[in-house]
């Protein structure tokens, strides 16, 4: 890993406009409880749910995962103002009727989930003003983030995907029982993701015939496409991908396994407020043939979609082998979650993650002004 360099200013961004922001609060808890700091200064940026950008307390059990109180980034009457010009990269802060310098910000950390976030939107914003950040750039995280999409990049890279088709709103409301005869030549039981949603939101298992139409609605609730996708029989198998310096590959983690213990399928509740509904165990017991295979599939998948940072590649093995589920580029971060918990497995620790892709996204940013210079 790198070697401690010049104390350099982090902006955390977390909280957002989609439905998975109180995770992504809990994420920035974990990360703001663990970040170096001797080798960083942090300015805390939530967003709320309307869209405000405000000045947050440095302060890591606010924000932390409690099932019974979700955390939650609320107005406080302070708006971050970003840099106006790509010329300089000054944060100032507006608050009680004047407006103070935060100063130069030299990497942003963006925590969230999600729509407007983790979909290429806020990258996007990131590039315009100049600000470097940890984690794919526009077009990976927007393909990413889409379901559909990333199935297309998958399997025209060679790599196996599940069977399964999308289906669009007026699709559903215009012709349902064409759908539904699909989903009949598809075998049920099927699952019925949105295609641009995390942590399992609006995700159903639909049985029969009887129950998709309920599946429908839910998903749908999130987005205006969704996947009905083939349940596979197999052990879910995780791989956290660490992006590197510019000029090398990516590094894949050791394997973790979700089991289920009493959950049906690993859906919101048993991520996140049911901790005896699933087991996450890393390392996951796999012969080395087949971790490397996970970790070259996973390497793959990263490399085909473009992604730069970190992320969580998901599959599922079968008696054919690997299918890949999807690819999140903001995965859970917090310590608990399963991307931390596979580096520790392979020897990097939290607060050492945090630095590595800080260091990371730092160094590439800075081989691009070179070259640009």
């Amino acid at each position: 890993m790198t070697d401690a360099t010049a104390r350099r200013t982090v902006m955390v961004v977390f909280g957002g406009r989609s439905s998975e922001h109180q995770i992504s609060c809990a994420t920035a808890s974990g990360v703001l409880g663990a970040i170096d700091r001797e080798r960083f200064e942090v300015i805390p940026v939530g967003i709320t749910r309307a869209g405000e950008w405000v000045l947050e307390d440095d302060d890591p059990a606010k924000f932390r995962l409690d099932p019974e109180t979700l955390p939650e980034v609320v107005d406080n009457g302070t708006r971050i103002l970003l840099p106006n010009s790509a010329r300089h990269r000054t944060v100032r802060v507006a608050r009680e009727g004047r407006i103070d310098d935060l100063g130069d910000v030299d990497v942003v950390l963006p925590l969230l989930h999600g729509p407007f976030g983790e979909d290429g939107t806020l990258q996007g914003m990131l590039e315009m003003f100049g600000l470097p950040f940890v984690g794919s750039k526009v077009l990976a995280a927007s393909v990413a983030m889409d379901k559909h999409y990333t199935k297309l990049v998958l399997a025209a890279a060679g790599l196996r995907v599940a069977p399964g088709f999308t289906v669009t709103d007026l699709e559903w409301r215009d012709e349902a029982d064409a759908v539904a005869a699909r989903v009949d030549a598809l075998g049920y039981p099927v699952f019925v993701k949105p295609a641009r949603a995390g942590s399992s939101v609006g995700v159903s298992k639909a049985k029969s015939a009887d129950e998709l139409a309920e599946a429908m609605r839910v998903a749908l609730a999130e987005d205006d496409h969704v996947l009905v996708e083939a349940g596979i029989v197999g052990r879910e198998i995780e791989i956290a991908v660490l992006g590197s310096r510019r000029g090398e590959r990516a590094r894949a983690s050791v394997a973790g396994e979700i089991v289920m213990t009493s959950a049906e399928f690993y859906d919101f509740e048993s991520k996140y407020l049911d901790g005896s509904a699933v087991r996450l165990d890393c390392p996951a017991e796999l012969e080395p043939e087949l971790l490397a295979e996970a970790q070259e599939l996973a390497v793959r998948a990263f490399e085909a979609l473009g992604a730069e940072g970190l992320a969580r590649v998901d599959f599922f093995l079968d008696a054919d082998g690997f299918v890949v589920n999807e690819v999140n580029t903001m995965p859970g971060f917090t310590p608990i979650s399963m991307f931390p918990k596979c580096w520790q497995a392979t020897g990097v620790e939290y607060p050492e993650l945090i630095t590595e892709l800080l260091d990371v996204a730092l160094s590439r940013a800075e081989s691009q002004d070179a070259r640009s210079a």
